[in-house]
Parts: C-alpha cells; sequence; structure tokens
C-alpha cells in the first residue's frame, strides 16, 4: 500500500484557500507537484508560498484561471502539461454559494450556482480525463460534494441542486472512464470553519444546532481533509471509485 504522490501533478481548484486550501497541503506533503487554481493570482502565490514553507515541497505554485470557461480551463491543462508533463490527479473544488429562500431566488444567483459548482466542474473533469486517456495516465479525480448532496438544508436551493448532482456525476464518470483505468470519486465535508460558511456561522443559533448534531463536537478546520485527499489521490484508493468518502465528524450518521 502506498500512500506517496511523489513524481504526481495534481491540479487544485479552489486551492488558494478554505477546504482546497487543507487538500493542496496534504497532497503536497505526500509529495505531488500541486498546481494551485483561482481567480486571483496573488491570493494564489501566497498560498503556494506558504504550503512550501510548511511541507518542505518546492513544487507548488498557482496559475489565475476564470474556470467558467471550457477555453480557458483548456488553456490550463496545456500550460500544467508544459510545466509537469501530465496531469495525474485533479481535485475539483470551486466553490460559491448564493443563500436565499427558495420563493426569492433569482434565474442570475441559479445560475452563477450551478455554473460553477455543477457545470464547469464536470467540463474540468472532461478535460483532464480526455488529458488522461491520450496519454494512458491511470489517473484519479476528485470532485468536492457536500452534506447537502444529502440534505435538502433551507436557503440553499441550488447549491443542494448542484452537490446532488456532482454525487451523479462522479458516478456516471467512474462507470464511463474505469475501462482507462481512470477513478472518478468525491469528498464530501461536513461544517467547516472557512471564509464560505462564516455568513452561516454568524447565525449563533444555528451555529449551535448544527455543532449540537456533530457527534464529535467540533467544526472541521481546512486540514482535517488532508487524509482523505491523499487516500483518494494515491494508489491505496486503486480500487475505490464512484464514491463519496464523507469527512463530516459523524454528522451525517445522526
Amino acid at each position: 500500500m502506498d500512500f506517496s504522490l511523489k513524481e504526481k501533478t495534481a491540479i487544485v481548484v479552489g486551492g488558494s484557500k478554505g477546504l482546497g486550501f487543507g487538500m493542496a497541503t496534504g497532497i503536497a506533503q505526500a509529495g505531488a507537484n500541486v498546481v494551485l487554481v483561482s481567480r486571483n493570482q496573488g491570493q494564489l502565490d501566497d498560498a503556494a508560498e506558504k504550503i512550501s514553507q510548511e511541507t518542505g515541497n518546492e513544487n507548488v505554485v498557482g496559475f489565475a484561471t476564470d474556470i467558467t470557461s471550457v477555453e480557458n480551463i483548456n488553456g490550463l491543462i496545456a500550460k500544467v502539461c508544459d510545466k509537469f508533463g501530465q496531469v495525474d490527479i485533479l481535485f475539483n473544488g470551486a466553490g460559491v454559494n448564493k443563500r436565499f429562500s427558495a420563493l426569492e431566488f433569482t434565474e442570475a444567483d441559479w445560475d452563477v450556482v450551478q455554473d460553477t459548482q455543477l457545470k464547469y466542474v464536470f467540463f474540468m473533469c472532461q478535460a483532464v480525463a480526455k488529458q488522461m486517456v491520450e496519454k494512458g495516465i491511470k489517473g484519479k479525480i476528485i470532485n468536492i460534494a457536500s452534506l447537502t448532496s444529502q440534505l435538502g438544508l433551507p436557503n440553499m436551493i441550488s447549491y443542494c441542486a448542484a452537490k446532488g448532482a456532482i454525487v451523479q456525476i462522479t458516478k456516471a464518470m467512474a462507470n464511463e472512464w474505469a475501462q482507462y483505468g481512470i477513478n472518478v470519486n468525491a469528498i464530501g465535508p461536513g461544517y467547516y470553519e472557512t471564509e464560505m460558511t462564516a455568513p452561516l456561522f454568524a447565525d449563533e443559533k444555528r451555529r449551535a444546532e448544527l455543532f449540537a448534531r456533530i457527534p464529535q463536537k467540533k467544526f472541521g478546520l481546512p486540514s482535517d481533509l488532508a487524509g482523505a485527499a491523499v487516500f483518494l489521490a494515491s494508489e491505496a484508493s486503486d480500487y475505490v471509485t464512484g464514491q463519496v468518502l464523507y469527512v463530516d465528524g459523524g454528522f451525517l450518521c445522526c
């Protein structure tokens, strides 16, 4: 059993902060070349430097890319291949949410969430998988699901729809691409202390309700995803595909 990611190259979408940063740090520690992706080059440079300092891995870079365009996605893959030769691992974690009641949700807000959380998640998977098939790479694709893949939470109608669909496209891609030696799985984070959850946690009553349901009696930190990330990216998970690994402190078992 081998958890090493040495000589592997991983793209981490959303890797400059939050959960993506936690996963990127873990796979850098395991020895992978890591390409962080978001829209802000300054944040990417800062994150890459911090990860390199924490892990001793100097092969951590950031490529600013707006992934809400298939053309941009294809350009990103080409750029990564120019630098590192190929893409072995994809962490597909771009995140955006709009919190409104289902009665008030606008078409524009719906589309923003669906495009970022679902449409271009698929096209990122597709672009990476095409490169894997062309080069004969037995690769690993890891999408980011959510508790909302299982739970219909209030004021998150578009997010719930997208994350539920992430589970299904993960299974469908795993089924189709197994013939090429490509594993497709997902990580389902629970409630974590991040910039994205700050508006939710600002509601003290709701925060207390969520905390009470977690058997481990703590909210997650981005670093709590590192182990799951390394497992699903490594040879240790070669016989695992089409699955969702929930990292939630036990939230869904209640």
